[in-house]
C-alpha cells in the first residue's frame, strides 16, 4: 500500500471533502454491515472522513501526533511477549498489558496514515502470541477464582482480547487468507473458548468482571464473522455446570437461581434506570469501556440489534450518571470499593465521552468534558468530538445536585450528591444496594467535598493498583479487615459491629428506602433515607440538609439520625475528617500507649488517641484542610463519649493510611443525633493571616421530637435563629403540616421547612 504523509492530506480542497463527507454518511451503515474492515470502532467509511480533514482538526491532529510517537517508540523497541509469571504490577503482566494498548493504537495508525510498517508490527506481534498460546498453561499464580493465561486472572485476559480484537479487525484485510486462517484456529478461537467455556465461573455471570469477557468473545467473533460466538456473547453459556450459590474469592456469588447472564443481562441487572452501577463509580468507570467498545461495535455491524436503545438507552445514561459522580476534578467519588484519584481523565472515559457524543444526541457539554481530557479516540467518535470542537460547539459540563436510583429497576435505594454552586460544597450521601462483591457494609454514609477537596471522607479501597510490593497489586486483607466495615464511613455502628454483620449473603438481600430527595430550592436541599435491615430490631433514618443561610459565609450541612431499637445499645458515629485539629470545647484524656479501641469489624485497626465527654449540650470540634476552616457542632448528652480515633493499629506492613476521626459514642435504645457540619473562613500561609476561623453556631438544640416530627434549631453568634422541622411519617410534597414550638405556631407543605428566622 501507498504511504500518504500528514501534510499532503490537509491539502484536500473544501469541495472535495464535502462531497464526500456526504457519500460517506450514507454508505458508513451499510459498509460496516456488509462486512468490510475495519468495521467494529474505526469503520472504513471513518477512515476516509478523518484522512480527509488530517490537519485540519486541532484536537485530533493532536491526539493522533502524541499516538504515533508512542507507538513509534514501542516499534524501536521491538516485541516482547514474555512466558507470564507476575501479578499486576510485574513485569510480564505490564508488558502483556502494554502489548495490547500499543497494537490496538499501531493498527488504528496503519489505517489512518496508510503506513504498512504499523501492520507489519501489529501482525508480527499477533504470530508472536499465536506461536506461544497452544502450548501456554495456566497462569502459575493461583490467587484467582477464574486463573488466566497471558495474566493471573481471566479479567485481564478478556482486556487483551478486546483490545486485540480491535488491532485485528484493522489489519484484517492487510493479512493474507492463510494468515488469518492461522490466527484465528490458533490464536483468537481458543482464547475466546478459554475465557467463555473453559471459565464459566467468570463468563457467565452478572460481575464487571464477565462485562469484559463477554465484550472479548463478542468483538473477536464480530471480526470473524462467528455468529456463534456472538451469540455466546450476548446470552451467555447455555449449560455452564455450575453450581447455585458457588462464589469468587471476594465472596460474591457467581451463580444466582434464575439469573440470567452474558452481554444484555450485564446491561439489564447492574445499571439502574438511571444509569447508576451498582458496583459504584470506580468500577462503573472501568466496565464502560467494555460495554461501550463492544455496543458500537454492534451498532456498527449489526445496526438492527439497536443496542444503544437498549433498556431505554440506559448506556447512554450511564454516561451522564459517572459524570454526575465526580467531584470538582473531574475524580470519581470513591464509593465501595473505589480507588482515590481514579477521574475522568481515564482513558476509558476518553472512550466513554466520544462514543456517547458521537451516538447519543450530540450533547455540547460532553465536548466540554471532552476539551478538558485534551485527547479524542482516534476513530470515528473522536473524529466527531473533535470537529465539533472545532466548529466551537462545546459548552462546560455543568453538575447539579442528583439523585440516582439503584437496582435493575431503580428500587434498591441510591446515591444522592447535594451541591451549591459550580465549584463549591458537595455532599454524598449513600443508601444503595449492597453493590455486588465490591461492595462496602455502610448503608446511610455520606462524604463530603469543597472544590474537589475531601472535608469528610470515604476510606475508599485497600489495595495498591499495580504496585507488585503491595500483594502483588491486588487486594489486601485490610480491605475486608477495614474498608469494608461500618465504621471504616461516616454512619451508624451498633455494638462495634458491621451492618449485616460485614456478611455478602445479608448484606446482598437489602437495601435502603428513599423518604425523600429535594434540590429545586438551591438554598435548602435535602435528602432523607431509612434503614431497618441493617441491625435486627433497628431502624436509621438519616436525613442531610445542605443550607445556604444569608447569615453564614458559607452553605452548612445538617445532619440528622433518629435510631429505634428494641434494646439498649452502643452506638457510634465516627467523622473521618481530612486535616489538621486546631480547637474542641471538651477535655479528653491522651493516652501515653496507644492501644487499639476494639478487637473486630474494623475497630483492631484504630488506635484511641483521646477519650473526653462533653462539657456542655454542644460538642464541637474545629480543623483544618487546604487551607479551609471546618467545624462540627453535635448535640450530646452528659453520658456520651467523644473519642478521637486514627487508623493503624494491627497493621504491621503499612497498608493502611493513618487517617483520624472524631467518633461520638452513645448508649441508648432511641435517640437523635443531630450535627452541624460547618465550612467557614480561610488560612492564607503567604500573609499568615487567618480569616474567620470560629463557627457561627451559638447553640444546636432539638426542639421537638416524636413519632410525628423532628425539629432542630440553630441559633448563630448574633442571636438569630433558624429551625428545620422535618416530618416522620408522610414524605408527600402535598402534604400540609402544622406544629406549635415553644408558644410558636410553624406551618409548611411537603415533608420539611428550614424557618430562617
Amino acid at each position: 500500500m501507498n504511504s500518504k504523509t500528514f501534510d499532503t492530506l490537509k491539502y484536500v480542497s473544501a469541495a472535495s471533502i464535502a462531497s464526500f463527507l456526504l457519500f460517506a454518511s450514507l454508505a458508513l451503515a451499510s459498509t460496516a454491515a456488509a462486512g468490510g474492515h475495519p468495521k467494529l470502532i474505526l469503520t472504513s467509511a471513518g477512515v476516509e472522513q478523518i484522512r480527509a480533514e488530517l490537519g485540519e482538526i486541532p484536537l485530533f491532529d493532536a491526539s493522533l501526533k502524541s499516538v504515533k510517537a508512542e507507538v513509534d517508540a514501542e516499534i524501536e523497541l521491538g516485541i516482547d511477549t514474555p512466558v507470564p509469571k507476575d501479578f499486576s504490577g510485574g513485569y510480564t503482566h505490564q508488558r502483556h498489558k502494554r502489548n495490547y494498548l500499543v497494537a490496538q493504537q499501531a493498527g488504528v495508525l496503519f489505517q489512518i496514515l496508510e503506513d504498512e510498517k504499523y501492520a507489519v508490527y501489529v501482525r508480527d506481534m499477533l504470530f508472536q502470541y499465536e506461536a506461544m498460546y497452544k502450548d501456554l498453561p495456566v497462569h502459575p499464580q493461583t490467587r484467582s477464582y477464574a486463573r488466566g493465561k497471558l495474566f493471573w486472572q481471566c479479567l485481564n485476559d478478556s482486556n487483551w482480547l478486546v483490545y486485540m480484537s480491535q488491532a485485528y479487525d484493522t489489519i484484517y484485510q492487510w493479512l493474507s487468507a492463510e494468515e488469518r486462517e492461522q490466527l484465528e484456529q490458533n490464536l483468537f478461537r481458543p482464547f475466546a473458548d478459554f475465557i467463555s467455556i473453559e471459565n464459566p465461573q467468570f463468563f457467565n455471570r452478572v460481575h464487571n468482571h464477565s462485562t469484559w469477557g463477554n465484550a472479548a468473545v463478542g468483538m473477536i467473533g464480530l471480526v470473524m464473522g462467528d455468529d456463534e460466538l456472538v451469540h455466546r456473547a450476548l446470552y451467555g453459556i447455555e449449560d455452564d455446570g455450575l453450581e447455585v450459590g458457588a462464589k469468587d474469592n471476594d465472596g460474591g456469588f457467581i451463580k444466582v437461581e434464575g439469573q440470567k447472564v452474558g452481554f444484555l443481562a450485564n446491561i439489564d441487572e447492574p445499571f439502574s434506570p438511571d444509569g447508576y452501577y451498582t458496583e459504584g463509580p470506580y468500577y462503573q468507570r472501568y466496565a464502560m469501556y467494555p460495554f461501550l467498545i463492544f455496543a458500537q461495535a454492534l451498532h456498527n455491524v449489526k445496526p438492527e440489534m439497536e443496542i444503544f436503545d437498549h433498556k431505554d438507552g440506559v448506556l447512554l445514561k450511564a454516561v451522564a450518571a459517572l459524570l454526575a459522580l465526580t467531584d470538582a476534578d473531574g475524580e470519581f467519588f470513591p464509593l465501595n470499593d473505589g480507588q482515590k484519584g481514579m477521574s475522568w481523565y481515564s482513558r476509558e472515559l476518553v472512550t466513554a465521552v466520544d462514543i456517547v457524543y458521537h451516538v447519543g444526541g450530540k450533547d455540547p457539554q460532553l465536548l466540554g468534558v471532552a476539551q478538558e481530557q485534551g485527547r479524542v479516540l482516534l476513530d470515528d467518535a473522536g473524529f466527531s468530538v473533535a470537529v465539533a470542537i472545532r466548529d466551537g460547539k462545546a459548552r462546560p459540563f455543568k453538575k447539579k445536585s442528583i439523585n440516582l436510583s439503584d437496582g435493575p429497576d431503580g428500587n434498591q435505594g441510591g446515591v444522592a450528591i447535594l451541591r451549591h454552586g459550580d465549584e463549591g460544597l458537595a455532599l454524598v450521601f449513600k443508601y444503595s444496594a449492597q453493590g455486588l462483591s465490591h461492595g462496602h457494609y455502610d448503608k446511610l454514609s455520606f462524604s463530603l467535598y469543597e472544590k474537589g477537596d475531601e472535608v469528610l471522607q470515604d476510606y475508599g479501597l485497600a489495595r495498591f493498583v499495580n504496585i507488585q510490593q503491595k500483594g502483588g497489586g491486588n487486594y489486601l486483607q485490610e480491605n475486608s479487615s477495614w474498608a469494608k466495615q461500618t465504621v471504616a464511613h461516616n454512619t451508624i455502628t451498633r455494638n462495634e459491629t458491621s451492618h449485616f454483620q460485614g456478611k455478602y449473603e445479608i448484606g446482598s438481600q437489602h437495601h435502603s428506602e428513599l423518604n425523600f430527595f429535594a434540590a429545586s430550592d438551591e438554598n435548602v436541599q435535602v435528602v432523607s433515607a431509612t434503614e431497618t435491615n441493617a441491625y435486627p430490631g433497628t431502624e436509621m433514618k438519616r436525613t442531610m440538609a445542605m443550607i445556604k443561610d444569608e447569615n453564614f459565609e458559607k452553605p452548612f450541612v445538617l445532619d440528622v439520625i433518629s435510631v429505634s431499637s428494641d434494646e439498649e445499645s452502643q452506638y457510634d458515629l465516627p467523622f473521618w475528617f481530612m486535616g489538621q485539629v486546631i480547637q474542641t470545647n471538651f477535655e479528653y484524656d491522651s493516652p501515653s500507649t496507644l492501644e487499639a479501641l476494639g478487637e473486630e469489624n474494623g475497630y483492631q485497626h484504630l488506635y484511641l488517641e483521646g477519650r473526653g465527654r462533653p462539657s456542655s449540650d454542644n460538642a464541637r470540634f474545629l480543623w483544618m484542610s487546604n487551607d479551609r476552616f471546618y467545624s462540627i457542632t453535635s448535640l450530646t448528652r452528659s453520658d456520651d463519649e467523644l473519642l478521637l480515633t486514627r487508623l493503624g493499629a494491627n497493621d504491621p506492613e503499612f497498608n493502611l493510611r493513618r487517617d483520624a476521626a472524631l467518633m461520638i459514642r452513645r448508649k441508648a435504645g432511641n435517640t437523635v443525633f443531630a450535627s452541624v457540619i460547618e465550612p467557614h473562613g480561610s488560612y492564607s500561609p503567604v500573609s499568615e493571616i487567618a480569616v474567620n476561623s470560629n463557627s457561627n453556631i451559638k447553640t444546636l438544640k432539638l426542639v421537638y421530637d416524636d413519632e410525628d416530627y423532628t425539629a432542630v434549631s440553630i441559633e448563630d453568634l448574633a442571636g438569630r435563629t433558624g429551625t428545620f422541622i422535618l416530618s416522620n411519617r408522610d414524605a408527600s410534597s402535598s402534604r400540609q403540616h402544622q406544629i406549635e414550638l415553644d408558644d410558636k405556631e410553624y406551618q409548611w407543605t411537603g415533608p420539611y421547612h428550614y424557618f430562617d428566622r
